[in-house]
Order: structure tokens, then C-alpha cells, then sequence
């Protein structure tokens, strides 16, 4: 696996790519790991603009990540792009037709659900309102934490949750919780009208059958990762 593939995947994955899957739960009917490279084409065309190019090949982005062109055309044909792929796509036009696909420019408001480490640094990502996310507060039930700001956002007492999901419409929630209180949790945000779960926790959720969960298992990615070392 080349550096620039490196470069564009420490830049692109994890939380992106994953709120990008998010957007299949909404209705899109494009598989999970096209989505994914659609999200690290997306970050290619960025720098390309950064850049001031104007075209590019499918063949320039599967060389940077390390893969064939042909999927990269595959993926391409998902969007209602006019580029040509052997003639070259226009930077901009194709970045538009990515984010129009994925729903970056259709704001999600969300909540993160426990103020500890995990969920202060979420709610220190910079990034996520470019891909359409605005998270709005952090919930806790530790009044040592209740009160405090984080990246601008107030931590409120989670029993106010039912209440302010209402009041502001929101009904995605991350969840970051310690794993003893990861189902108690669910089930009070199921009782508060959530309809889909961000689940950094590394338990297997039991829902209704209309609330969607996307797993975020960051444990079982490192040791898939590390596996052959």
C-alpha cells in the first residue's frame, strides 16, 4: 500500500466514511464500500482544487489509492456525473455530484451520548459540518461534567434529552458511552424518539425495527489491521 493511499485514507476514513454510510441508511442505494471510495475520492478532488487542477482521470485516482481504474469508473457511474472517463472529469463537477449523492450538503443534526474521552474528541472533529453534520450538544449524567462547553457545545444533563430532541428535531444520536450502560442508554434514546444510532460502543445494540444502527467498531478494525504484524 503506496504513502499517497496512506495519505488520503489517514485524511478520509473513520468518521467520514462512516456518517457517509449513514446516508445509505437514509434511502441511498449504494453499497457500503463504494460509498467508502467515493469518500476518499471526494478528499483527492479537494486537494486537487487546492491544487488548481482542473481535470482528472480514473486512472489518477486509482493510482494514488492503489487500486484499478476500472472499479474507480464503476464507482463513478453511481453519480449523475457528465465527465467522461477516459477523456478526464472536471474536478469541481465530479466533488458536486459526489456530495449531492451523499447527502454532504443535507445538514443531520445530531447528539453525542456520553462527555468522556471518546465523545470530547468527536466533539472536537472539526470536519463534520463539510459532510453535513452538525452536532449540536453532548449529553452526560455526571454533574461534574454537566455545565461544561466542548468545541462550543454545552454538555447537558441527559435527562433533558427527551425534552431537546423535540424542541430542535434531532434524531441521530452518537454514542459513546462505557459498555455496561450501552443498552440502558439505547433504550432511553429509543424512548426519546431517536430513529439512528452512531454506536461507538462495543456492544451489540437491541433495537426497534425502525431505528437504524451503524456499529463503530474501533477495536475490531485495529486488530483486522494489525492481524498479520
Amino acid at each position: 500500500m503506496n504513502t499517497l493511499y496512506n495519505k488520503h485514507v489517514k485524511k478520509c476514513n473513520g468518521l467520514k466514511i462512516c456518517f457517509s454510510c449513514y446516508n445509505r441508511l437514509m434511502d441511498k442505494k449504494i453499497p457500503d464500500k463504494v460509498i467508502n471510495r467515493l469518500t476518499l475520492y471526494h478528499c483527492i478532488l479537494s486537494d486537487f482544487i487546492n491544487n488548481k487542477e482542473d481535470v482528472i482521470s480514473s486512472k489518477q485516482i486509482a493510482q494514488l489509492l492503489n487500486t484499478d481504474d476500472s472499479q474507480v469508473r464503476k464507482d463513478i457511474n453511481y453519480l449523475d456525473n457528465s465527465g467522461k472517463s477516459r477523456v478526464g472529469y472536471g474536478v469541481k463537477e465530479l466533488k458536486l455530484a459526489i456530495e449531492k449523492t451523499l447527502g454532504f450538503k443535507k445538514t443531520k443534526k445530531a447528539f453525542i451520548i456520553g462527555a468522556g474521552n471518546l465523545g470530547t474528541a468527536i466533539a472536537n472533529y472539526g470536519n463534520f459540518s463539510d459532510y453535513g453534520l452538525n452536532i449540536l450538544s453532548l449529553f452526560d449524567n455526571d454533574p461534574k461534567k454537566i455545565g461544561k462547553v466542548v468545541n462550543g457545545m454545552k454538555i447537558e444533563d441527559i435527562v433533558k434529552l427527551p425534552e431537546i430532541a423535540k424542541q430542535d428535531e434531532v434524531d441521530i444520536a452518537i454514542l459513546t458511552v462505557p459498555r455496561q450502560f450501552a443498552q440502558t442508554t439505547a433504550d432511553f434514546l429509543v424512548n426519546s424518539n431517536i430513529k439512528y444510532i452512531w454506536n461507538f460502543t462495543p456492544v451489540v445494540l437491541s433495537v426497534p425495527n425502525d431505528v437504524q444502527i451503524w456499529n463503530e467498531n474501533l477495536m475490531g478494525n485495529f486488530l483486522q489491521f494489525t492481524y498479520s504484524i
